[in-house]
């Protein structure tokens, strides 16, 4: 148990550092790039998103946050490839601002809405950034429609691997989550004392016995999650190869082959060719 330290990117793990405010508000100041002073208070939300109708998508947050201005954060983690990842980040961000109007209120009610996403998995297959921020601007002239919506995207895949002077906090948050061993932690804790609260956090964690329970159920649902996407990408690859041999096997008999040639052919056994023949 002493020599035990659950890995930050598990989502359980990440919601109890979050649980620290001066993790808090070290890892918000370095996404959002104000200074950690400018950041008097931070209050952790309901993360389940309210349903208005009975058929309404139900909505789990990750971590929900609000700051002193009322700006509320959604940071989410995700470890597992999604390839509809931007719609579903997009679909929580709009829950989280549409229920904040009630009816018979104006609409300077809103107040701004932030994603942030850690995603252990390339988003972006064609850019090199580890770390993207998004807003609805105007397309030829880049003029800011709204600012009430923002979107970062961290992909832990695309952290420099090369020793380099690490001087943005962000880089270092990122190295911080997507570490795995004690001397990472380390290194980490000591460039920067907002992360040195989150790595006091991760080991206080790492010794609750009922919490490390949680997050070995949520690592064991995770590696049976991707077992079974595994076997059946494996089961989709051995059916879709049959069906070709099979159409393969149809022309050659079309073409007056005989059983034994469209046997060493294709790979059927004399059976399913005779199968077919019929």
């Amino acid at each position: 148990m002493s020599e035990f330290l659950m890995r930050p990117k598990n989502d359980f793990a990440f919601k109890e550092i979050m649980m620290n405010e001066n993790a808090r508000i070290g890892f918000i100041s370095a996404v959002l790039k104000i200074a950690p002073r400018d950041i008097r208070k931070t209050r952790i939300m309901n993360t389940e998103l309210r349903k208005v109708h009975e058929d309404d998508k139900q909505g789990i947050l990750d971590v929900r946050l609000s700051l002193n201005d009322d700006t509320e954060i959604d940071i989410e983690i995700q470890i597992s490839e999604v390839k509809v990842w931007p719609e579903r980040a997009l679909f929580y961000l709009a829950k989280m601002y549409t229920e904040q109007i009630s009816e018979g209120e104006d609409y300077d009610v809103f107040k701004k809405c932030i994603s942030i996403n850690i995603l252990d998995f390339n988003l972006f297959k064609d850019e090199p950034e580890f770390y993207s921020v998004f807003h609805i601007r105007e397309d030829a002239r880049s003029i800011l429609y709204t600012d009430k919506m923002e979107f970062h995207v961290i992909e832990l895949p695309k952290l420099p691997k090369e020793a380099k002077e690490e001087s943005d906090d962000i880089l270092l948050w990122a190295k911080f989550i997507n570490a795995e061993r004690k001397e990472e932690f380390d290194m980490l804790s000591e460039k920067n004392a907002y992360i040195n609260s989150a790595y006091d956090q991760l080991k206080i964690i790492s010794q609750d016995e009922q919490k490390r329970q949680v997050y070995e159920a949520r690592e064991k649902a995770r590696r049976d999650h991707n077992q079974m996407m595994k076997e059946a990408t494996e089961r989709g690859l051995e059916i879709g190869e049959k069906r070709k041999k099979i159409e393969i096997a149809k022309n050659l008999i079309k073409m007056g082959l005989s059983v034994d040639m469209i046997v060493q052919g294709t790979g059927l056994s004399e059976e399913q060719v005779k199968e077919l023949q019929d």
